[in-house]
């Protein structure tokens, strides 16, 4: 849900009575009217904040969207492409709500029809996504692969079209790599500028250098109670309330997300009925004075707002761990918009395949980026040629794989 006033809100905002009566009746009026100004005076999508007025008119926008995006990305919504909200958003809009909640009155459930951002229920590994990976490396290796781990990649060589190996730094010591393949999850303007061997076209080089990302941080505090009442009808291991993800859009707040881990998975905690673990989620560019703090300030910070936002009092917290992640996000600003020439110069490299979020410059989410995986290999099975159905992974509205 989206936590705002210091209220919950349904994530995507729903049209509960309970809504109405939190936004109050001044707001409700003029988030009424604001949408029928919406869907008369339809904006050219230029920019994010064209998207999202264009379907929730601009009220709401300014309530759940400005300021939120703004966090996220460091950026004016006006400033940033209107591809994001597509990817992101898809079909979620005051009509597909609608639609939704008559289909929820009625009983009409579709997993095929329901906007992903509608979907309630999902599969998720019993310790956490890494629990995926680790099982992953254990069925390469029963099957003879070889993981190296450890290894950075500081150039890769080309020749006459293709990739011919990767030159590595591990333990101190520099490492050449020869191959046939290469799949790719770095992130692109990494790639394109370790390219060495052959000469980058200048106009190409100029736009992977111009790739924006944002940093991302996750402070997790181990708490012996939260501070927010379960007035739901979702019963809960230690009666918290029943959130995966809690959206915060307080005005004044730096946390973009609370993650609490109990409702995830219980598993994933020794003692989940009189604990919770809890993530706090905040984005940063490398080296800003939020990065360069060290583990307890900002751990400080984090806990501060917390209280200042009554979920938590200061003698709550039990454990803590911070987190830091660079290039989290791939952001949609600066040479994004001359994105399909770098996508076309990295195809002309025969053996090259560029998968997930960074490796297409694309912020998908895990699933869809675990799909382009699934198409590069595919192609390389079956020797095909044409990478387009990689690249064009939750490029439309439906999910490619079967909703859950």
């Amino acid at each position: 849900r989206i936590y705002f006033l210091k209220k919950f809100f349904d994530y995507p905002v729903s049209l509960k009575w309970k809504t109405l009566k939190n936004m109050g009746l001044l707001r409700t009026i003029k988030v009424g009217f604001s949408y029928l100004k919406a869907i008369i005076l339809k904006r050219k999508e230029n920019s994010l904040e064209d998207f999202y007025i264009n379907r929730f008119g601009e009220e709401l926008y300014k309530m759940f969207f400005k300021n939120y995006t703004e966090r996220l990305w460091g950026r004016k919504a006006s400033e940033i492409s209107a591809d994001w909200g597509a990817q992101r958003v898809k079909g979620v809009s005051i009509n597909a709500i609608i639609k939704d909640m008559f289909n929820k009155l009625f009983g009409i459930k579709s997993k095929e029809n329901t906007e992903t951002s509608l979907i309630e229920q999902f599969w998720y590994p019993k310790f956490g996504p890494g629990q995926l990976w680790e099982t992953l490396a254990a069925r390469i290796e029963k099957k003879g692969g070889k993981i190296l781990k450890g290894y950075k990649v500081k150039n890769i060589n080309i020749k006459d079209g293709k990739i011919v190996s990767v030159e590595c730094e591990v333990n101190g010591e520099n490492v050449t790599i020869s191959g046939d393949i290469f799949i790719s999850t770095m992130p692109v303007k990494d790639l394109v500028c370790g390219f060495k061997g052959e000469k980058v076209p200048k106009d190409m080089l100029e736009i992977a250098k111009g790739l924006p990302y944002r940093d991302f941080m996750t402070v997790g505090l181990l708490v012996n109670k939260l501070n927010l009442k379960n007035e739901t009808d979702i019963p809960t291991l230690g009666n918290i309330v029943p959130d995966c993800w809690i959206y915060v859009h307080e005005p004044e707040a730096k946390l973009l997300r609370i993650q609490i881990f109990n409702n995830w998975s219980p598993y994933m905690l020794k003692d989940p009925k009189n604990t919770v673990w809890i993530g706090l989620e905040y984005t940063c560019s490398e080296g800003d004075k939020y990065w360069n703090m060290s583990d307890a300030e900002f751990t400080d910070v984090a806990t501060k707002e917390l209280i200042k936002m009554g979920i938590i009092e200061k003698n709550n917290v039990l454990d803590s761990h911070r987190e830091k992640v660079k290039k989290a996000y791939p952001a949609y600003f600066d040479t994004y918009s001359r994105m399909d020439e770098l996508i076309k110069y990295l195809d002309s490299f025969q053996n090259l395949y560029c998968i997930g979020r960074n490796g297409q410059h694309r912020y998908n989410n895990m699933d869809h980026s675990m799909v382009t995986a699934f198409e590069a290999v595919k192609n390389i099975k079956n020797g095909v040629k044409d990478k387009s159905n990689i690249w064009n992974v939750n490029t439309e509205k439906e999910y490619h794989e079967e909703k859950k």
